[in-house]
């Protein structure tokens, strides 16, 4: 890879596609091609709580918190200007977030122009935060006491205000930026549901936001693992609170940001390590390093309208089981009893039980250049797997734990298996059954309707099927080149079977 800042040069590798029709990789020797100026904005707030509180993520802690170990935060990155309509993603240190809190933070942040479908709340899935309303509700296996159930009340009225907050913050500091963005690659996790090595993604998509001059504002990083490090009883954000702030430390002024991918059936290595705090500051500043070497290698510009979309939809329940089967659990106690009790104080109640689990697929694109695909829930690795396959991977950007926490999102191959992941977490989130099969589909149904075709394998094939296969230099000539740069084919197969060597001057 060149590093060069004065070279006007394209490398550039044609072969042929699947459909005959030469395809084109450009590696970018200066980064003189300027992306679209866009009004961003960037901003974080801190959202330790003051007071002790029930931590999430692990239901053997059963005390309220003890301490802090580091502060947890909520950062905002806001693109675009009031007459196109600004998006705001916001990334939280949590286990997750709720369906009901980005409702209310959306209905707020309409006063400032911010349709629901440009605004997108991740968390990070750390272990070691605050409990919130509605989430894992059955986690503990007892009734949580009324004054614990107090402070995660104040917690979540808290936490809402903090993401109007800091959203508005990042909406305020708005100035002209670039986006820019490049793929990296870390190991530090492990797929935790096969001891033999099960499906992985260590990808690492990195996004900068920089001025006009080049100066980083902030980066946005994604990686698909569990944030499951520590299991002690302090609020921290784990391996990604550590992450945003090594990168911080190694940028001074900027934001760091960190997202999780489809990492719901995926651990760090070496996996749950209690209190070993040096373990889970080693993966962050591992991820850190990366970003940081990301950042230094060439970065691909960022064009074009950033388009939102949003879609909602149900994802069915397997049969819900009869009134007797409840009673037989209850008798099992712990979680299990506990989670039967609470179904059966609904049917005494009168209520249903539920059969359905409310969910969606939001997507922002940036032109073709980008795309992000937002998933709630805990969704496991698979999914963005076959996103890779069915659209432009070099292009796709998929965000889990995305904007709701209704429980695992197991792919069709772990629902079969079933385990934790595919039936047995549904204990701890309050559902009375497991998702029922075809929910895959759906939601890759519903992403392709959202995804422009520009992005979509199948339909770029079928477009380009039957037409006439291109020679290297017809290829050349479609290209768009700026006028003070210089392209021309070094190989092309067949030739490319031979040894090719390259030498700059």
């Amino acid at each position: 890879m060149l590093h060069s800042h004065t070279v006007k040069f394209l490398l550039i590798a044609i072969h042929f596609g699947f459909n005959g029709i030469a395809c084109h990789e450009v590696f970018s020797a200066d980064e003189t091609i300027a992306p679209d100026i866009y009004q961003v904005g960037v901003a974080k707030v801190d959202v330790t709580p003051d007071y002790p509180i029930r931590l999430s993520g692990f239901g053997f802690r059963r005390e309220e918190s003890e301490g802090v170990l580091i502060p947890i935060y909520a950062r905002a990155l806001a693109i675009g200007s009031d007459e196109d309509g600004p998006s705001i993603l916001m990334t939280v240190d949590s286990t997750g977030i709720s369906d009901s809190i980005v409702t209310d933070v959306a209905k707020q942040l309409a006063a400032n122009g911010v349709t629901r479908e440009k605004l997108a709340i991740t968390a990070t899935h750390t272990h070691t935060a605050p409990m919130l309303k509605g989430i894992l509700p059955t986690l503990f296996g007892q009734p949580i006491p009324p004054d614990h159930q107090a402070h995660i009340d104040q917690y979540t009225k808290e936490l809402t205000d903090h993401l109007v907050g800091v959203a508005r913050a990042a909406l305020k500091d708005r100035q002209a930026g670039q986006l820019w963005w490049g793929t990296g690659e870390v190991t530090f996790s492990k797929n935790r549901r096969s001891p033999k090595g099960g499906p992985v993604d260590h990808r690492l998509p990195v996004l900068a936001v920089k001025s006009p001059s080049g100066e980083v504002r902030a980066v946005l990083a994604s990686y698909a693992c569990h944030a499951v490090t520590l299991s002690h009883n302090k609020i921290g954000g784990d391996w990604p609170g550590f992450a945003s702030e090594s990168i911080e430390r190694m940028h001074p002024g900027i934001v760091a940001m960190i997202s999780i991918g489809c990492g719901a059936d995926q651990n760090p290595i070496p996996g749950v390590v209690g209190d070993k705090v040096d373990v889970a500051q080693s993966q962050g500043l591992e991820l850190a390093t990366e970003v940081n070497r990301v950042l230094k290698n060439a970065m691909r510009p960022i064009s074009g309208k950033v388009t939102g979309q949003l879609e909602r939809f149900e994802l069915a329940l397997a049969e819900i089981p009869p009134r007797s089967h409840w009673e037989e659990r209850v008798k099992q106690g712990r979680y299990i009893g506990h989670h039967a009790q609470v179904q059966l104080d609904r049917l005494d109640r009168g209520e249903d039980l539920q059969t359905a689990v409310d969910y969606s697929v939001q997507t922002w694109t940036f032109g073709n250049d980008l795309a992000f695909v937002f998933l709630p829930g805990e969704v496991v690795v698979n999914y963005a797997i076959r996103i890779g396959k069915e659209f432009d991977r070099s292009r796709m950007w998929v965000m889990a734990y995305a904007n709701d926490t209704p429980c695992y999102i197991p792919s069709e191959r772990v629902l079969e298996e079933g385990g934790y992941e595919g039936e047995r977490a549904m204990t701890y989130y309050d559902k009375p059954g497991k998702l029922a099969p075809g929910l895959e589909q759906k939601i890759f149904d519903a992403t392709h309707r959202l995804i422009p075709d520009t992005f979509d394998n199948q339909k770029v094939a079928k477009v380009d099927a039957g037409l006439p296969r291109l020679s290297p230099t017809e290829s050349l000539n479609r290209l768009t080149i700026p006028s003070d740069w210089s392209a021309q084919v070094v190989a092309a197969e067949p030739l490319t079977t031979d040894p090719v060597a390259f030498d700059f001057a």
